[in-house]
């Protein structure tokens, strides 16, 4: 009666307060009346109990006996529940030692993991409806079978109608119901082997002796199979759900290349992975995470390449993790980071299974979350996050040229309002005269001083933007567009701003819109303020102090253990394929800093052809 009685703890703790007070007025009643038989109260724990049917068949195996105990169980929870929500509030010294002695153990309350499958039937179908809430819940269907073996065996299925496939739930109960007539089993036969053996159709089978692992089988698709007198049961692969199918990429996109983007569906992910990289030692572990949704997150990483210190400190970050919730790559990047603080990005989130691959085998570890189109991808720095997936596409001529414009529009995108600020408020002789007049001229008739003015039509600009990205399909583009034309010229007109400020504005947004990556795109627009506010204060020696600490706190920032200026800061052995992009045939190793186990890319002659053609003409010669 262990099980039973967990589960009944389990069920005290979800009743509500009028229930628990109810049932605390009827034992005070019984204490009154001295009377020694415990009372049935009409309660939901007490309708979870095995009928008096099913309790006189158990007698003589102890069932009766028990029952008592386990009313007297079910009230004391209930009633020290009630204790608990009345009890007085604790001071602040002992919330502290609380915190510090509780801070690692947040857990489900009434969490079924200990529960142990029964061998009565009819039990494990009354705990499941507890636990699932049935008949309330109406999507949680429980289908009674019964297997026409001989003798004859009892038995349910369970599963979430929306979460599996229909066409494989009928041809599992075909098979149950249909194909075991002609079955004879021994009274000593192991029933779930002959099941697995013999029955179920099914690719992925499995046997669980305990609820926590079925329920998490169940929410995530799989049928569970219950038999009378098996103390575990069987679950099934029969995931069906709606998904949306693999499609274009709708914010990494390129020009030359592969156009398939990764969709929400976990398992379609790995395979799009698989897929481009078809190698045996490509590794994919699942770890849980999150305390009441119980999801999943892949870890993936190639065996004999990807540094184990590192796949080791990725596991186990996230495994640490308790919170109740993870369904998007960017939950987890922000419990996962190193530097929550700091604005600049740790971890690379792209869209496009392509780059996956590519980082994979360069040495680095791929974080999948179920639900989320982002793939996460550690250890990450700086340059990796100005770098795109059309670059490996394109000859190195071509893809150097488009790094030199974004990195360039890397600097302009945080520093440019500030430089000017600092130009036109503090160091006049650095324009040329004629430029210096138009200025002027421009502003003679503006009221407001340049540092609102500027912060006037960047704080315009970003509501143009966020007002372009949250209305719905070609209404957004559309606002953007002509609300920023409208706006500017109004504002110019009006003399409310001059005409140079809202080329430089225009600039400074097409800039940031260059960065490939949205999440360092954010920092920038977020450091521009910064630079602007030290430019129109202190001119140019609040730029260069500006820097100074924003290099300074870049420079001690780590991802992963790599630091995140690398391979500038510190220096390590030089790469080709940072900034400046050489031909892929200079490429023979893999990037140092990332410590993998196998550094060599490919041989330093990679193009065989050359050294064949070399060969012969030497012979020619001779």
């Amino acid at each position: 009666m262990n099980m039973i009685n967990k589960l009944l703890k389990y069920i005290s703790f979800h009743e509500s307060s009028a229930q628990e007070e109810f049932i605390l007025s009827e034992n005070n009643k019984k204490n009154k009346l001295g009377s020694s038989h415990t009372e049935n109260v009409s309660t939901e724990s007490e309708k979870s109990l095995p009928s008096d049917e099913r309790i006189k068949e158990d007698n003589k195996s102890g069932h009766l006996a028990n029952q008592n105990k386990i009313n007297n169980i079910n009230n004391k929870d209930n009633i020290s529940a009630v204790k608990r929500k009345i009890r007085k509030p604790i001071s602040l010294s002992e919330l502290k030692v609380q915190k510090n002695t509780k801070q690692d153990q947040h857990e489900e309350p009434g969490d079924t993991c200990q529960i142990k499958i029964d061998t009565c039937l009819e039990t494990n179908k009354k705990i499941l409806k507890l636990l699932y809430g049935l008949p309330k819940n109406k999507d949680v269907v429980i289908r009674e079978f019964t297997l026409g073996t001989t003798p004859e065996i009892q038995g349910f299925l369970v599963f979430i109608d929306g979460l599996t496939d229909k066409a494989l739930q009928d041809m599992l109960l075909k098979t149950l119901m249909l194909q075991t007539k002609e079955k004879h089993l021994g009274p000593d036969a192991n029933n779930a082997e002959f099941m697995i053996k013999n029955l179920i159709p099914g690719n992925q089978v499995n046997t669980y002796n305990n609820y926590r692992k079925v329920l998490d089988a169940i929410n995530y698709g799989e049928t569970a199979i219950f038999l009378e007198n098996l103390s575990h049961a069987i679950t099934v692969e029969t995931k069906g759900w709606e998904h949306r199918a693999v499609s274009r990429t709708m914010v990494e996109q390129i020009v030359r290349g592969p156009q398939e983007a990764f969709t929400e569906t976990l398992r379609a992910n790995t395979a799009l992975i698989r897929k481009m990289l078809k190698n045996e030692n490509l590794i994919t572990e699942m770890i849980p995470a999150g305390v009441r949704n119980h999801g999943n997150v892949a870890i993936m990483y190639i065996n004999n390449l990807a540094n184990p210190m590192l796949v080791k400190e990725v596991k186990k970050r996230v495994a640490s993790i308790k919170t109740d919730l993870l369904t998007d790559s960017g939950l987890l990047e922000q419990f996962i980071e190193d530097h929550p603080y700091n604005l600049n990005p740790q971890v690379i989130a792209t869209e496009r299974p392509d780059r996956v691959t590519a980082l994979l085998i360069e040495g680095r570890v791929a974080i999948i979350v179920n639900g989320s189109p982002f793939v996460l991808i550690v250890p990450t720095t700086m340059f990796d996050l100005l770098h795109t997936g059309e670059e490996n596409y394109l000859r190195w001529q071509y893809g150097t040229f488009l790094r030199y414009i974004r990195t360039l529009a890397f600097y302009i995108a945080f520093l440019l309002p500030g430089v000017y600020l600092s130009i036109v408020l503090f160091h006049h002789e650095m324009i040329p005269t004629d430029l210096l007049l138009a200025i002027a001229g421009n502003r003679e008739k503006v009221p407001f001083p340049s540092v609102v003015e500027v912060l006037l039509m960047e704080l315009s600009f970003e509501m143009i933007r966020e007002a372009g990205l949250r209305l719905p399909g070609m209404m957004g583009s559309t606002i953007g567009i002509v609300g920023a034309l409208i706006l500017g010229q109004a504002a110019v007109q009006a003399n409310i701003v001059s005409p140079i400020l809202v080329i430089l504005v225009a600039v400074t947004g097409l800039a940031s819109f260059a960065i490939p990556n949205y999440s360092m795109s954010f920092a920038l627009r977020i450091y521009r303020f910064f630079y602007i506010v030290l430019g129109a204060s202190m001119g140019f020696f609040g730029i260069t102090l500006g820097l100074s600490v924003h290099i300074f706190l870049t420079v001690n920032m780590k991802s992963f253990g790599v630091p995140y200026l690398t391979p500038m800061g510190p220096r390590v052995a030089p790469g080709t394929d940072v900034v400046t992009r050489l031909p892929l045939f200079f490429q023979e190793k893999r990037p140092d800093y990332i410590n993998p186990l196998d550094k060599i890319r490919q041989p330093e002659i990679s193009r065989g052809w050359i050294k064949n053609r070399e060969a012969g003409e030497d012979e020619e010669t001779k």
